[in-house]
């Protein structure tokens, strides 16, 4: 049996799996089926004593089983939950310590000791997840302190106002009636955190284990997702807290022969100080956790590899190491506090890299900054690159690249034809090898800048383009567009060439948002100073 530690996973063997837990506090156990955004697809998916089975998945009595083939393709885990029993006073501190168990062919295969330290009411205990065609087990400890109603409304159950409880809230996706609301959680506030620490995969704090640099991009986006967690956890009580300050204050003035009167002041005074508190709660688990992921972050980068890597870490002055992905900035929320997250993707692009921009110029620092990370991705491969720079924009670094480029950069657009397709007949011999049995996996990292689209280029020059961005794997070809968003072009091909892109916005106040709990999140691009110094020290060509 394997005790796990808060972000620790481990696969998964068998078909069949089965959840259960004990604690001091009388305890309900349910299940939440979820997509990749970690929110239900229909009421049907929430598993409790009311609703006892889904697809693949039946609670009898204190026990969840999970049969892993029957679980609904679409889904990306199954969330198992604990909570304080609704028909047992709920114990000043919360749930206790919980363990919680897994079994695996009828044998306890895992444990996960959970210790909460601010009363939740209501425990992500374990997550039973896809990667690939695989399912895995991941210890996660996430706390509800507002209990099962806020957890449920954070991943997308509706739960229905109890009459009884003015403090019962209501979520926005998928509704469940007779859902348990434990009034004295609720009234700890809904604040979220983890037990002993943000979430992790594989023991992922590089003080507690050396960071595999193999898994470097990996790494980085679980700690995104953390922090995605945590922020929408933030969000949510924030708004559960407008919520149930207004349905007070709404009572408090209820009755008009009350509403003046020293009475109404009092309750008045009592709602906002709940609010106050619930809201300092739900900051300080959230201060908790950015801090801790700063921690991890700062441990981080000083093994990553130089494309993962910030600017300052220490890796940029060692041997270069290849890397799974590359760091195109940082993402940050200033009304969450200053937490700044890398923002990765994996390398050779599997998706175009598409920077929106009305002027290329503008965009150059950001465009030698991708380069910089570009080139250092595989060490143990040529790089050859090709520009289209009509209106050259990128003059002030071109030079620097001298010994990885493919041609002199194009500045000419009766240029563009040609150079686009002899990348495309080098896909298509290599397409030409693979489905003959004697493809192999490209020699080369191959990088493609189109600069100024689709200005200059002709409607086959974007044809060129998207079948280098279906064939480009073959020859180990990242593409990156630089141009002003084409997504709803009149030209056909370009609307769907920019809608297949992953588009990086260089406007200030353009979102993105994560794929996990689609929260708000500004990115601040990596940019490169037009410095030659700084310049050769980045852009390595050797």
């Amino acid at each position: 049996m394997i005790q796990l530690k808060a972000g620790q996973n481990t696969p998964l063997t068998g078909n069949v799996v089965r959840f259960r837990a004990k604690a001091e506090a009388a305890l309900d156990v349910s299940a939440l089926v979820v997509a990749e955004n970690l929110k239900v697809f229909a009421p049907e998916d929430f598993v409790f004593y009311n609703q006892p089975t889904a697809a693949g998945v039946r609670l009898d009595a204190d026990e969840v089983t999970v049969t892993l083939p029957e679980v609904r393709g679409d889904a990306k885990a199954v969330l198992l939950v604990v909570s304080a029993d609704p028909a047992v006073p709920a114990s000043p501190g919360g749930l206790g310590t919980v363990t919680a168990t897994l079994s695996e062919n009828d044998r306890t295969a895992a444990e996960f000791v959970i210790t909460p330290s601010a009363g939740e009411a209501a425990l992500i205990c374990l997550e039973v997840y896809r990667r690939g065609t695989d399912w895995r087990l991941r210890a996660v400890g996430q706390g509800y302190s507002g209990g099962l109603g806020v957890l449920l409304t954070a991943h997308g159950v509706e739960v229905e106002d109890d009459p009884a409880d003015p403090a019962a809230q209501t979520g926005s996706a998928a509704q469940v009636g007779e859902v348990p609301h434990p009034t004295a959680a609720h009234q700890a506030g809904p604040g979220v955190h983890t037990m002993a620490g943000p979430m992790a995969s594989e023991a992922r704090s590089a003080a507690a284990a050396p960071l595999e640099v193999g898994h470097g991009l990996e790494r980085l986006w679980m700690i995104f997702e953390d922090a995605a967690r945590s922020a929408a956890a933030l969000l949510s009580a924030r708004d559960y807290a407008a919520k149930r300050l207004d349905q007070e204050l709404s009572v408090a003035v209820a009755d008009p022969e009350t509403r003046n009167t020293p009475v109404a002041d009092a309750a008045r005074r009592a709602a906002q100080q709940r609010n106050d508190e619930l809201i300092a709660t739900a900051d300080s688990n959230h201060q908790r956790d950015s801090a801790q992921l700063v921690r991890e972050l700062a441990d981080a980068d000083l093994m990553l590899p130089p494309a993962l890597a910030s600017w300052d870490s220490p890796v940029w002055e060692k041997p270069v190491t290849p890397s799974d992905g590359i760091r195109l900035g940082e993402l940050y929320a200033l009304e969450r506090g200053t937490l700044r997250v890398p923002y990765c993707v994996p390398v050779p692009l599997n998706r175009p890299l598409w920077i929106d921009t009305e002027s290329t110029r503008a965009v150059a620092p950001v465009v030698s900054a991708l380069l910089g990370r570009l080139l250092t991705a595989a060490p143990g491969r040529r790089t050859l690159v090709d520009i289209i720079d009509l209106t050259g924009a990128f003059s002030g670094f071109t030079d620097l690249l001298a010994p990885v480029l493919n041609g002199p950069p194009i500045t000419d657009h009766t240029e563009i034809s040609a150079r686009l397709q002899a990348l495309v007949q080098a896909a298509e011999l290599a397409e030409l090898a693979f489905t003959s049995g004697m493809g192999s996996p490209p020699e080369e990292h191959r990088i493609l800048i189109a600069a100024d689209f689709p200005h200059g280029y002709q409607s086959s020059d974007a044809q060129r383009i998207g079948s280098l961005m279906v064939r480009g794997e073959l020859i180990g070809l990242s593409i990156v567009i630089i141009g002003s968003d084409e997504s709803e072009s009149s030209d056909t091909t370009v609307a769907m060439l920019s809608q297949s892109c992953r588009h990086l916005p260089t406007i200030a106040g353009a979102p993105l948002f994560d794929p996990w709990t689609g929260s708000p999140w500004q990115l601040d691009l990596d940019t490169l100073p037009e410095d030659p110094v700084l310049l050769s020290r980045y852009l390595r060509t050797h």
